[in-house]
């Protein structure tokens, strides 16, 4: 069995800012860095070791990364990127559409503006993780991506019911265990909260 800790970076400027940030990046806050410390120190007291480290390609998933595993090396996959949302990045987060009746994402609303379809963010990560998860040979790995993603992602894992009561803050960590093709949601914590 393998254990995946799935986790998301640390607060930006642009999170700060209340700005949207898909495709497009901007560097961790003074705060971001210390929520990643703080998830560092959780996984310490924790005796978590990590036996790979991934994260997206973006400066903020790889900074975190490079933080909580204290290593210079990471292994960059663009599906774990987050979500692209075309012509709206960089703006304000006010203009995020809402939900339609019935869905849980925001659809397809941004495909017509450049941007990437839910499924389509769907699918990418969960390829991304499942081979990743194959082709890693240790049995604890970490990887750095981002809200959206992450969001997608454990929508195919369990049932609405339950993501709907998770909270995607900055460096939460969403622990998942593989075994086989049988992928399970074990938990979410946030070292934010535990560690002081």
């Amino acid at each position: 069995m393998k254990t995946l800790y799935l986790m998301r970076h640390g607060q930006t400027l642009f999170n700060q800012l209340g700005k949207i940030q898909g495709a497009c990046d901007s560097p961790l806050t003074q705060l971001g860095i210390t929520q990643a410390q703080q998830a560092k120190a959780y996984f310490q007291m924790n005796q978590i070791v990590f036996d790979e480290v991934y994260a997206s390609t973006q400066e903020r998933a790889v900074d975190t990364a490079k933080i909580v595993a204290e290593c210079e090396e990471v292994i960059s996959k663009k599906g774990l990127k987050e979500w692209n949302f075309g012509i709206f990045e960089g703006e304000s987060e006010r203009l995020n559409p809402k939900h339609q009746p019935g869905e849980t994402s925001y659809g397809n609303f941004f495909v017509p503006y450049g941007g990437e379809g839910a499924d389509d963010v769907q699918l990418r990560m969960y390829n991304t993780i499942k081979q990743m998860m194959e082709s890693t040979p240790g049995d604890t790995i970490l990887a750095v991506s981002h809200g959206g993603a992450m969001y997608r992602f454990i929508q195919k894992i369990v049932p609405e019911e339950i993501v709907s009561t998770l909270k995607f803050s900055n460096c939460c960590i969403l622990v998942f265990e593989f075994e086989k093709e049988t992928v399970t949601f074990r938990e979410i914590i946030h070292p934010t909260t535990l560690i002081s």
